[in-house]
């Protein structure tokens, strides 16, 4: 099905009722929101992971927690890479934004509808795109369970029961990214790699990335992500030979809309916009002045699910190619960006949605599969994940709420 086409029906399914097949349930017989609950998770990762804008040696996870009168449980996650070193919301604002704006917007409201409860949610907090990410999958997640299907489904189905992986060298070491690719090949979990650059000069850039093409030349794909480092001239002294390794796909370059456009104008090798997505309205800009060929869609950096779609839907009718971003999410971010990226018409450049296997700890009771390149996605209801209670507890940061539970519903 069309991203189009399937925007129209997600449009339809937000506004649902909590029956299948009844157009409306009236307010009085919905059950009502009872309770939002926030938990910060530190996990730390398997090894630094360095980028232009920052390096990551663990991972805060934002969980949000939705209770309803009927019992019903849905939960959600809100990540960022770094703190505040990549983007306008950190997790402990977003904790903050959640616990004091939005809980109180949601607390006691009946459940009618995503649609109407992020419609209220957004009256009443502006921005905030990764925060409101974490409530609405949330509210997705009981909203599917309640009617007994996957989270895809309110999408308008899948279309593919598996996404191809593409996993980020970033230790910042040639070697050491080369024997990581090496294992990763062996190891049959990923043949796309991705490579951070923009942290040294240009010249050891180019170096670095020339070496890993030629170490891993003929049996793997390979990108680059600049995160904005570079200025203009640096991009267009740079572009040339980055085509002539063998890289097939450079990600958001410069910081600037109207640079990447000129650089699209002037350079064959793909380039694909990342940071300026920010959501719809960024999309359609980008998409009207033909600024970037490939779309880096991340449900977190786009507002939610519903903003995310929308993405998708400009970039197909602009004629874009589709990526599957990640903002290094934990498995219940990661996995309810796949629900959403399955339902897809094409996703030509597969997705990036490794963040889980970059965490040492496992937080949930039966992890995500990760085999033969792909993530194959869950067939249970909502988001088709359980957390595991104890280590929730286990990692959460001290003065979090300790009477939180994940519960399954």
């Amino acid at each position: 099905m069309p991203v189009a086409a399937g925007l129209i029906i997600h449009a339809e399914m937000t506004n649902i009722a909590l029956t299948p097949g009844v157009a409306s349930v009236p307010e009085s017989n919905a059950p009502r929101v009872e309770r939002v609950e926030t938990l910060l998770l530190d996990l730390p990762t398997i090894r630094p992971h360095r980028l232009s804008v920052a390096t990551v040696r663990s991972q805060t996870m934002v969980i949000v927690r939705i209770l309803c009168s009927d019992g019903m449980i849905g939960i959600g996650e809100a990540t960022t890479i770094g703190g505040l070193s990549y983007g306008s919301e950190s997790p402990e604002g977003m904790k903050l934004t959640i616990d004091q704006y939005i809980s109180p917007v949601l607390t006691s409201s009946h459940f009618t509808s995503v649609g109407s409860l992020m419609a209220k949610v957004n009256r009443c907090v502006k921005g905030n795109h990764f925060a409101k990410c974490a409530v609405e999958t949330a509210l997705f997640d009981l909203f599917a369970k309640r009617v007994g299907v996957p989270l895809s489904d309110l999408f308008g189905g899948r279309l593919r029961e598996r996404l191809p992986i593409v996993w980020t060298l970033a230790s910042g070491d040639t070697a050491c990214d080369i024997a990581e690719a090496e294992e990763m090949l062996g190891l049959k979990r990923h043949n796309l790699f991705k490579l951070k650059i923009g942290f040294r000069s240009l010249a050891e850039d180019l170096q670095y990335v020339q070496q890993i093409c030629k170490a891993l030349d003929g049996r793997a794909r390979i990108r680059v992500d600049v995160n904005m480092a570079w200025s203009e001239s640096e991009a267009m002294r740079a572009l040339p030979t980055l085509a002539d390794a063998g890289c097939e796909l450079i990600e958001q370059p410069v910081s600037s809309a109207g640079a990447l456009a000129r650089l699209v104008r002037r350079y064959p090798v793909p380039l694909m916009a990342d940071e300026l997505l920010q959501g719809p309205e960024s999309a359609f800009e980008l998409a009207r002045n033909a600024a970037a060929e490939v779309f880096s869609v991340k449900i977190a950096q786009s507002g939610g699910l519903i903003p995310a779609l929308k993405v998708a839907a400009i970039a197909e009718a602009g004629g874009i190619a589709l990526y599957g971003g990640t903002m290094l999410e934990g498995p219940i971010g990661t996995i309810a960006a796949a629900q959403l990226f399955s339902t897809f018409r094409a996703m030509q450049w597969g997705t990036e949605l490794f963040g889980p296997l970059l965490l040492r700890e496992e937080i949930l009771v039966e992890p995500l599969s990760y085999a033969d390149f792909h993530l194959t996605l869950p067939r249970g209801t909502g988001l088709g994940v359980t957390p595991d209670d104890d280590r929730l507890r286990f990692f959460q940061r001290d003065g979090a709420r300790k009477s939180f539970s994940i519960l399954t519903a």
